[in-house]
C-alpha cells in the first residue's frame, strides 16, 4: 500500500485495539519469535487487555484520506502491570514493540522507540528498561544506536527456550 506524510503515533483507541493485537501478533509470528501454539500468542493479540494494564500506542501513515496502522508498541509507566523488569518507580518500561512486515526498514520501529522515551520523559522517569529476545538483533541494533545498554543481571527466562536480555537507557 502507497502511503504518504509522516508517521503519526498516537494511544490506540477501542474500536481497533482488536487489529493491533492481530498486528502485533502477525509481526512476531513472521520473525519466527512465536508459534501459533505459544502461551504468549494470547498476550501479544489481546491489545484490549495491553490497554487496560499499560498504554498501547500505534503508528499510523495517511494513505488517502484514511489512516493506515503500520506498527504499534505498549508503554508501562509505574503501576503497570505489564512491567517485567522494571524495579523503581523512576523506571518506565516498553514491550511488544511491533511493525508491520511490509512497512519495515522505514523508521517506524525508530518512531515508536523515541515515543515512549518522550512518554516517559513527559511521566518524569529517570530510565527506560525493556528486554528483547535475544534472536530479535535488529530491535538489538537500534536500541544500540539510540544509546541503549546491556543489563545482564536483569536478563530472564518467561518459559523454556526463551532467552530475554535486558537494556537501559538514562533518560536524564
Amino acid at each position: 500500500m502507497s502511503a504518504t506524510g509522516p508517521v503519526t503515533v498516537r494511544r490506540a483507541v477501542a474500536a481497533e485495539l482488536a487489529t493491533v493485537g492481530e498486528l502485533t501478533l502477525a509481526a512476531y509470528l513472521a520473525d519466527g519469535h512465536v508459534t501459533d501454539e505459544a502461551d504468549y500468542v494470547h498476550q501479544l493479540r489481546d491489545a484490549a487487555a495491553r490497554d487496560r494494564g499499560a498504554e498501547v500506542w500505534v503508528a499510523g501513515v495517511a494513505a488517502g484520506d484514511r489512516e493506515v496502522l503500520v506498527g504499534s508498541v505498549t508503554f508501562c509507566p509505574p503501576g503497570s502491570s505489564y512491567r517485567e523488569i522494571a524495579v523503581d518507580d523512576d523506571e518506565a518500561e516498553f514491550r511488544m514493540l511491533a511493525v508491520s512486515v511490509g512497512w519495515r526498514r522505514r523508521g517506524i520501529a525508530r518512531v515508536l522507540t523515541e515515543h515512549c522515551l518522550a512518554r516517559a520523559r513527559q511521566l518524569g522517569q529517570h530510565r527506560m528498561v525493556l528486554c528483547s529476545d535475544h534472536r530479535m538483533t535488529s530491535a538489538q541494533a537500534l536500541y544500540a544506536e539510540l544509546g541503549f545498554v546491556r543489563i545482564p543481571e536483569r536478563d530472564w527466562s518467561p518459559a523454556p527456550g526463551f532467552e530475554l536480555l535486558a537494556f537501559t537507557l538514562d533518560l536524564a
